[in-house]
């Protein structure tokens, strides 16, 4: 790897830079605490950068990028850290996305997630558990801190099918096959159809992208496996809908039934910038699916579940705005951060004046 290659990922890491962005003709730009800046760096030709992603592209991810035009790859450097890389053409040239990925692997608590509550969940043997958000919001972490948090306290096959593979993962109590697809697997589709076939315990679907995906999972925990994924949506409601649309018309019926069967919890994310600016903290809203919950899935009455999210603290339950507030209260994120997270401003705003007028009480007493 050329030197000046080494300085850039080692000024990434250590400066906390997520994400860097090379396009040609322009100046780098890099997201720190997800915020998206200039780098300040001289601008790259499309030399440069056709110089760079071909130090990072083997010769078959060479080939692959030829014909496709874009590619997903992760590149790690010893030592330091993986990185995502996405490899793109825009404007009759190349174009460059890449993401850190910490060779550590977070436990809950370092990720300040709710870990009673995700341990929990952790102890199903079968069944499917969701991670859910956009792109960013930090899913892939969550869903490895929970691979490893079954590694290290149960005795199971787990399978993994990811496109790259990020986190890199060590038998400790499991035994793990991590199964990257263009180099372990022709495609997320043939793996999936497969998979049952290897005995897992433990299915990793790193993204349930398209409907096979889907389908592929529900049968998986349907057949008496634990499944854990990550799928882009926004929340619980907005989840059960995007599996839903898997399915044709004609199978919904049955297969919201299936769904709300099979499934054992969705964590929903969004990470909010911290009060002094120097992190980010997730904001969650929790799903763990009771007798009522898969109740009002299968009659799908989202009000009524969002109402039994907010009621279902005893089983570890909360709502985005819930969690928010918490938040807030704790001093981690400012008003205006919080209120622009927030699923319902109004309603927040009114809990937080609602708040500081009994404070003012309590004070005035």
């Amino acid at each position: 790897m050329a030197v000046d290659l080494v300085k850039l990922f080692q000024t990434m890491v250590r400066s906390g830079i997520s994400d860097i962005h090379f396009k040609a003709n322009a100046s780098p730009m890099v997201r720190v605490n997800g915020r998206l800046m200039n780098s300040g760096f001289n601008k790259m030709t499309p030399q440069h950068i056709e110089e760079l992603a071909g130090v990072l592209m083997n010769e078959e991810q060479r080939v692959r990028f030829d014909k496709d035009r874009e590619l997903d790859m992760a590149y790690t450097v010893p030592d330091l850290a993986r990185f995502r890389v996405n490899v793109y053409r825009q404007r009759n040239s190349v174009a460059l996305s890449l993401r850190v990925i910490p060779l550590h692997i977070r436990n809950f608590q370092e990720l300040n997630l709710p870990a009673d509550t995700l341990q929990k969940l952790c102890s199903n043997t079968r069944g499917m558990i969701l991670f859910t958000g956009i792109t960013g919001a930090g899913k892939t972490t969550s869903l490895s801190a929970m691979i490893d948090h079954v590694n290290r306290n149960y005795s199971y096959n787990i399978i993994t099918i990811e496109d790259p593979v990020e986190y890199f993962h060590e038998d400790i109590k499991s035994s793990i096959a991590q199964r990257e697809v263009g180099h372990d697997t022709e495609s997320f589709s043939t793996a999936v159809r497969h998979i049952l076939r290897q005995d897992p315990d433990v299915v990793v679907l790193g993204e349930m992208r398209d409907a096979e995906a889907i389908r592929a999972g529900v049968t998986a925990a349907e057949t008496g496996h634990l499944v854990l994924g990550t799928i882009h949506t926004m929340d619980a409601a907005q989840t059960m809908g995007r599996i839903l649309e898997s399915y044709d018309s004609n199978e919904q019926t049955g297969a919201r039934i299936r769904i709300a069967n099979v499934l054992k919890g969705i964590i929903s994310q969004r990470l909010l910038e911290s009060t002094d600016g120097k992190s980010r903290f997730p904001g969650t809203e929790i799903l763990v699916v009771t007798s009522l919950i898969r109740k009002l899935l299968i009659e799908e009455k989202p009000q009524e579940l969002h109402k039994a999210i907010e009621q279902g603290q005893y089983y570890g339950m909360h709502s985005f705005d819930q969690d928010i507030l918490r938040l807030f209260n704790e001093k981690r994120v400012t008003k205006e951060e919080a209120l622009d997270a927030s699923s319902n401003p109004d309603d927040l705003l009114v809990r937080m004046n609602t708040l500081r007028v009994g404070e003012l009480g309590d004070a005035s007493a």
